[in-house]
């Protein structure tokens, strides 16, 4: 039997896994440990097709939305019998419910665990279901955490200030990184149209329907602007769009509708800018991918959107829930000569270069494992000297 070291990583699809984990399990397998994958079923389990000597265990009771307390209990003794049977080194839960179940089946089993907050998701939005029922629970779960990571700071206040886990647990990195080699600047043919793209799932807590408003208003100030929308429905959400209203948007033509994609570069090299204008966001992976594509960025004044975004310098930002204000920060961008628009990319390329290279991201948590499993410290690293930057606490 191997000695060799195991981490489980822990998500709430294997969508997850494929868009946001892939680097980290072949970066933890390079760096000498064996690694499996805990996570649901989904299409895009072809990932194991290139993820040599990764093991995926299924999960049969994580759902992804809604809350039943009989199948999260079902959840947390199906989590709990996989550590105790597999005993690995260490658990990374990536997800809400990850974070909260799993972490209490770690403490039950004696693994140990860190957990990343990607994102608060649709209950923080609706303050009297987080305070009553998942405040508590974060601070049951996150009780004996070696360690919990924050994609932005503003979480990390927010979770030290409603007392949810000990300062010492409190971890910051800045997202969960972006490949940028294959989200690289690409050459467009020039173009008499002014593309602006959204691209992320059909919810109302992504703005998306202030984009179409400012779209609509752009259409009268400018025919040569376009508004593109590429992304899929989340029909279990319960913010997502309705069908009538999609169907409605596309029909008076003030949006152009392209679907879902696997690929989003083809839809980013043609913009000029990408929007987003969400209500808040862990750090937002759409627009590391357009900032590592050179392209500049409109965006809100909220956590997880304006920690890679400064008004002015690298994009625009706007009110959150305010259309006009959207519609006013696209505008200014339009008006900006193609020379400004193109420095503005170039700023956000390097950005990424220095903060949010995927490699940079992996070496901070191997990083931070091997401070949870001291005997791995002495592993060799392929780091660069951008990647030796320390994880921050408080």
């Amino acid at each position: 039997m191997s000695t060799r070291p195991q981490i489980a990583i822990v998500t709430n699809s294997t969508w997850t896994v494929y868009n946001f984990c892939l680097h980290f399990v072949k970066r933890f397998r390079l760096a000498g440990y064996r690694v499996m994958v805990i996570a649901p079923v989904d299409e895009y389990i072809e990932y194991l097709q290139d993820s040599y000597f990764v093991r995926h265990i299924p999960l049969r009771h994580l759902k992804q939305h809604g809350a039943n307390p009989l199948r999260e209990l079902l959840l947390v003794r199906e989590l709990y019998r996989i550590y105790r049977k597999e005993r690995p080194d260490i658990v990374l839960h990536f997800g809400i419910k990850p974070n909260i179940f799993g972490s209490i089946a770690a403490r039950l089993s004696g693994v140990p665990a860190i957990s990343t907050v990607m994102g608060l998701g649709y209950t923080f939005l609706h303050p009297r279901i987080f305070k009553r029922i998942v405040w508590p629970l974060y601070r049951l779960a996150f009780r004996q955490n070696e360690a919990v990571v924050f994609l932005n700071r503003s979480d990390q206040e927010l979770f030290l200030s409603e007392h949810l886990l000990k300062p010492f647990q409190a971890k910051h990195i800045a997202g969960t990184g972006v490949n940028i080699n294959f989200f690289r600047p690409l050459a467009v043919a020039r173009t008499d149209k002014f593309v602006f793209v959204y691209i992320g799932r059909l919810l109302y807590d992504k703005g998306v329907a202030e984009f179409v408003q400012a779209a609509r208003r752009l259409r009268a100030l400018g025919p040569e602007i376009e508004c593109w929308i590429v992304g899929d429905f989340s029909y279990a959400n319960q913010a997502a769009v309705s069908r009538e209203e999609l169907l409605k948007w596309v029909e008076e033509k003030s949006i152009r509708y392209f679907g879902a994609t696997r690929d989003v570069r083809p839809y980013l090299k043609r913009a000029q800018a990408l929007v987003l204008p969400s209500y808040r966001e862990g750090l937002s992976r759409v627009i590391t991918e357009a900032m590592a594509m050179a392209k500049p960025v409109v965006t809100t004044r909220v956590p997880g959107c304006e920690d890679a975004i400064e008004d002015g310098v690298n994009g625009f930002l706007a009110e959150a829930r305010d259309a006009e204000s959207l519609a006013e920060a696209m505008y200014k961008l339009y008006l900006l000569g193609e020379d400004e628009r193109e420095a503005m990319g170039l700023r956000n390329r390097r950005k990424v270069e220095e903060l949010f290279d995927e490699k940079i991201i992996s070496e901070q948590y191997l990083q931070l494992i091997a401070e949870v499993l001291p005997e791995r410290a002495d592993l060799p690293t392929t780091a660069t000297p951008r990647s030796s930057r320390s994880i921050t606490q408080r």
